[in-house]
């Protein structure tokens, strides 16, 4: 997930572009970390050291590994750690880009430096965004924001799941309280009982329909009642699973019937509207939640 904060502040700073972003995105997806870019970001080796056991590999019939190994940079348990990270989904960000020839590992870490100091965040920030743990990253996004925990709670759920049946690719920009919210389309449920929180999913429409056709699994030709409808499916999938999570807690609460809606909508609630901006393939929808019952739906 890192790979798509990091990858957009390049692209919003003009380091690379919206097409560049893109293919390096695409090829990252389908390739794997090699161990000389593994072992140099790991600080096990340095850039000079690959290049001897590339070249070497050119002349011998012998893995990577076992070169380095043979040459002392590297140990077998070393080895062992590199293999298992070759899925890393930052460092098959950063091969496409060295590969592509658009930046050097070394511009790559000025260019992480410069985005930890603008973002504000510290070593362990920056680890615990590139785990791809939601668990760890939501913390992290929501340390600054004062809403409560159960909402707290229902963000990080929300965000599993959307790794889950949406697009791990996706990322959630800085939390807001707002007064409202408006879009022209809403697909939004009402959780009653010992909580009253009404969520929901607000969007031009394009966020709506990557999540119908994700959880729905067909396409969608236009953008309608159909689209919403299939949103609302998976916000309660998503919802139920936040019932049964607070239920284990002993604490009761019922889900409402969806409400759909493909015309205009507006929710307001003075200072309580939660506003979580998400983006799904660098399409915009805001997951919206109200944690007290003062909003009102438009």
């Amino acid at each position: 997930m890192f790979e798509a904060y990091f990858g957009k502040y390049l692209e919003n700073q003009g380091i690379i572009t919206k097409e560049q972003y893109n293919e390096v995105v695409i090829a990252s997806q389908s390739s794997r970390v090699k161990l000389g870019l593994l072992a140099v970001a790991e600080g096990f080796m340095t850039e000079e050291e690959a290049e001897e056991v590339n070249d070497a590999q050119h002349r011998l019939d012998k893995r990577f590994g076992d070169i380095a190994v043979s040459r002392g940079y590297l140990t077998e348990s070393q080895v062992e750690m590199l293999l298992a990270k070759q899925g890393d989904s930052y460092l098959l960000f950063v091969q496409a880009m060295v590969e592509r020839n658009i930046l050097t590992l070394e511009e790559i870490q000025e260019h992480v430096k410069a985005y930890k100091t603008a973002q504000n965040l510290s070593d362990l920030d920056v680890d615990a965004i590139k785990s791809g743990d939601v668990d760890k990253i939501i913390p992290v996004l929501l340390r600054d924001c004062n809403i409560s925990p159960v909402v707290k709670d229902y963000i990080a759920l929300t965000a599993r799941n959307i790794a889950r049946f949406i697009d791990r690719q996706f990322r959630i920009e800085k939390v807001k309280v707002v007064n409202e919210v408006s879009a022209p389309f809403a697909a939004a449920q009402v959780l009653d009982g010992d909580y009253k929180i009404f969520t929901g999913f607000f969007g031009e429409g394009e966020a709506l329909k990557l999540i119908a056709e994700a959880y729905a699994k067909e396409e969608f030709e236009v953008i309608d009642i159909d689209v919403v409808d299939a949103t609302c499916e998976f916000l309660n999938c998503n919802n139920g699973l936040f019932a049964t999570k607070l239920s284990n807690e002993y604490v009761d609460i019922d889900m409402l019937p969806p409400i759909l809606k493909d015309t205009p909508a507006k929710v307001t609630d003075v200072n309580n509207v939660v506003l979580v901006p998400i983006y799904i393939r660098d399409q915009h929808v805001d997951l919206v939640i109200c944690r007290e019952s003062k909003w009102r739906l438009e």
